[in-house]
């Protein structure tokens, strides 16, 4: 939209309150606000969003993989040529043996249910998930046959542990005796805590080298599983179809969507459901910024007859008034904008100042998965918050600025 001079310099003029106009510009200053905390609220609860899916799909997919090859009965005989097969098709980046089995621990008169996972050395130092996530002890001392395993922070609350702690596994696969099987019992020493932060993880993960995990289970030298990384998650499906064949009769391949279809649905829908929600908030701030222009074209009825009258076309009071709304509308988008950047960066800060003032957890790991609360900003949701908001400003100032244009400056100056 396109302004001559004179045009911007009486926008200008009605951008800025004059006499007797105080409450006209009280309630556009409630518009710039309403517009600017609708927007703050779409991008910080929209980066929220996606900083959840992503932080918890990274973590998930660093220690699940992207798919597995699930061995029937939790045994996976020919893992080496399936793992090998895995390797040499296109899109997958690595296929590595898992064994993965619920069991009981004990310790200090406390008993839990845990998930043993058995890894290969290597598979343990380099996962980046574990990388740099041990609060205490060391994952270097965790080696085949030193009796040594690694568990999850909320796990060792739970059970008192510490490094140096002895911690019993309990396998209902025990030996069988007169009077039924005995579970077999095994004690290791914790050599590291590790906090991957998703609550679930850190409550049930024991992590141990593979030939360790394969001696309690008395797998032999089976594995569960082939965990398998690939290029694209999103095509995880087909990458991973040419090796259906193959694991035919010996087990099933289940993809990430699978394994947490529920989850990752459930986020999609809340997701959808938040943006249209919070776009009302922006939709009431475009009534107000409509009923302040019709406020303000009220109040200029007499300036816009003159000005009519001194040769300014319909065309030119059209566009004077649009532009006036337009600018509150943009006014308020770069200061939700600025707002919705300075609450994610201090994000956590506010949910921790919140908490001690009102004395509740806000951010609970065993509900919301994640230790803290994470955000990644997407610049095209971004861009589209910015034109649905442009969009129902522009709306919100045509009928004002029609109405501002459609004024009759003899019906208005008849008693002038």
């Amino acid at each position: 939209m396109i302004l001559n001079t004179y045009e911007r310099m009486i926008a200008k003029r009605y951008l800025l309150p004059g006499k007797g106009e105080g409450f006209i510009f009280v309630v556009a200053g409630f518009s710039v606000g309403a517009v600017a905390l609708g927007v703050a609220a779409l991008i910080i609860v929209m980066s929220v969003m996606n900083g959840f899916r992503a932080e918890l799909f990274e973590k998930i997919s660093g220690l699940n993989g992207h798919a597995i090859v699930q061995g029937y009965d939790g045994r996976l005989a020919d893992w080496e040529r399936i793992a090998d097969a895995a390797r040499k098709t296109p899109g997958i980046v690595s296929a590595t043996p898992l064994i993965e089995q619920p069991l009981m621990a004990a310790a200090n008169g406390r008993v839990e249910g845990v998930l043993v996972r058995g890894n290969r050395l290597v598979d343990i130092r380099t996962n980046p998930i574990l990388n740099g996530k041990v609060v205490s002890g060391d994952l270097k001392s965790i080696t085949p046959g030193s009796g040594r395993i690694a568990i999850g922070a909320r796990l060792a609350e739970t059970l008192g542990a510490y490094p140096g702690s002895e911690i019993s596994l309990i396998s209902p696969e025990g030996r069988s005796t007169p009077v039924g099987t005995v579970p077999r019992i095994v004690t290791y020493t914790v050599g590291a805590v590790f906090e991957v932060g998703i609550f679930e993880y850190d409550k049930a993960f024991v992590i141990m080298p593979m030939q360790d995990a394969q001696t309690l289970l008395m797998l032999g030298d089976q594995v569960g599983m082939v965990e398998m990384q690939t290029t694209n998650p999103d095509k995880v499906a087909q990458i991973v179809a040419p090796l259906r064949p193959l694991v035919q009769g010996k087990g099933v391949i289940v993809d990430w969507r699978q394994m947490n279809s529920a989850l990752f649905e459930a986020l999609e829908v809340e997701r959808i459901a938040m943006f249209v929600v919070l776009s009302i908030i922006i939709l009431v701030a475009a009534f107000n910024i409509a009923s302040s222009l019709i406020m303000l074209v009220r109040a200029k009825t007499r300036d816009i007859a003159i000005l009519r009258t001194m040769g300014a076309s319909r065309r030119a009071m059209t566009k004077i008034f649009m532009t006036v709304g337009l600018t509150i509308g943009m006014i308020g988008i770069v200061s939700g904008a600025i707002l919705g950047a300075i609450f994610l960066f201090f994000r956590q800060g506010v949910v921790n100042f919140i908490q001690l003032v009102t004395g509740q957890n806000l951010w609970d790991p065993s509900v919301r998965f994640l230790s803290e609360l994470p955000a990644k900003t997407d610049p095209f949701e971004v861009a589209a918050i910015v034109g649905v908001t442009l969009v129902l400003t522009y709306f919100a100032t045509l009928f004002p600025a029609r109405n501002a244009a459609a004024t009759d400056p003899v019906q208005v100056l008849r008693y002038e």
